[in-house]
């Protein structure tokens, strides 16, 4: 069986590679390794700890040691470091456990950082004079793009939130059938859950984990019982269960999701919360929608692909790989989207069109184009979730109505 901290250093590497998501490498090797609940839960903390410390890590790194490093020594010294000075584990199991960690020829000189690093703690964690995107981890094109936007106060906060640990907030179902449990009855009642999460209630379909700011798209679509509605970008789940919460059962709901892999996970997720779809489906919405479709829907929903700027706090990958075109690429595949679904709209049907990008690129932008070219629909209104001001996720809605 592989330690958590050996297991960390083989995910940061494959991680580098870009192979994977971290969230996916983490639940791979915990399962290879059979990691107990404990060294699973510090595996996950210093795997997502380095990753949403990294550029901070390397600062020390170089502080505490000049010269090259190959890459295999740099990670197992992120992973010392980081649970040194970040998880603030005990100082003889962090240096112990991270020299164990290196082949012979380097033992010593990671003795040696991680030593220097006990010595200088107080020095090391004083980051007042560091550059803010150093101290928080952040890359300098999204600080100085946030800044811009939100001016440098709002974006340091905002940085900082990124770096927390997010909570696991549960919404309670409210179509678990009467002999299970008493349904209750708010579609906003989410409940931050501590410790464990209880598997009992998730297996059961009595809850179901997801962010408070999932809702906003939902509460603005306002779904009524008996109207057929689209849920475009479905998988996994979360926002097909809030509209069928809504309308007291998912008899006229519509799921799709442009990729097939994905639709396996969707369907046991509905199936668990109690919800029978009157379909699911797999289509690319970038392209266009089966005859059978057209004119089908009271409302649609187009949760698109985006730049998950509002969620790095949960997306840890996301902030070392998005790069500023890659929003521009972004637009291109949204705008698409929403252009695609117009056909399957009834008479005086509604869009909702939702991110979880705090980017107006891809948000109020993007909206205000689309009203110019198709003055037939109007803006009835949007909602803004944002991370540093809101405390949840951050996300964006904007409800359409044709005319």
């Amino acid at each position: 069986m592989k330690s958590p901290r050996r297991a960390a250093v083989s995910i940061l590497r494959a991680w580098a590679k870009g192979h994977a998501y971290a969230e996916s490498l983490i639940e791979r090797h915990a399962s290879r390794n059979e990691l107990s609940a404990p060294d699973r839960a510090l595996l996950n903390a210093i795997v997502l700890g380095v990753l949403r410390h990294r550029r901070l890590l390397d600062e020390w790194i170089g502080h505490l040691r000049k010269g090259k490093l190959d890459h295999e020594t740099r990670d197992i010294l992120r992973v010392g470091l980081c649970q040194l000075l970040i998880l603030q584990l005990p100082d003889h199991a962090a240096v112990f456990e991270t020299v164990n960690l290196g082949k012979s020829p380097v033992r010593g000189l990671i003795n040696a950082v991680m030593r220097k690093a006990t010595a200088s703690k107080k020095q090391l964690l004083d980051l007042s004079e560091l550059p803010p995107t150093i101290a928080c981890s952040h890359p300098d094109w999204l600080y100085n793009r946030w800044k811009k936007q939100f001016g440098p106060e709002a974006t340091l906060d905002l940085m900082l939130f990124n770096n927390q640990p997010a909570p696991t907030v549960a919404r309670v179902n409210p179509l678990l059938p009467s002999t299970i449990a008493p349904p209750p009855s708010s579609i906003a009642d989410f409940e931050e859950i501590n410790g464990p999460i209880p598997t009992d209630l998730l297996a059961s379909g009595a809850i179901y984990i997801t962010d408070p700011a999932t809702r906003h798209c939902v509460e603005l679509m306002a779904p009524q019982p008996g109207e057929r509605i689209l849920d475009a970008c479905a998988a996994p789940g979360g926002k097909a269960f809030l509209i069928a919460a809504a309308q007291g059962s998912g008899s006229g709901l519509t799921c799709t999701d442009s990729n097939d892999k994905r639709l396996p996970r969707l369907r046991q997720n509905l199936e668990r919360l109690h919800i029978v779809p009157e379909s699911i489906d797999c289509h690319d919405w970038t392209r266009p929608a089966p005859e059978k479709w057209h004119g089908a829907f009271d409302a649609i929903l187009l949760d698109v692909p985006c730049s998950n700027t509002g969620v790095l706090r949960r997306r840890v990958d996301v902030r070392w790989r998005l790069q500023p075109q890659d929003i521009t690429e972004l637009t291109k595949i949204q705008t698409a989207i929403l252009e695609t679904a117009l056909p399957c709209l009834k008479p005086g049907g509604r869009i909702v069109y939702s991110t979880c990008s705090i980017e107006p690129e891809e948000n109020e932008d993007l909206i205000a184009g689309f009203l110019v070219r198709h003055p037939e629909f109007e803006l009835v209104g949007t909602r803004q979730a944002l991370p540093h001001r809101d405390g949840t996720d951050g996300a964006f809605a904007a409800l359409l109505r044709r005319k």
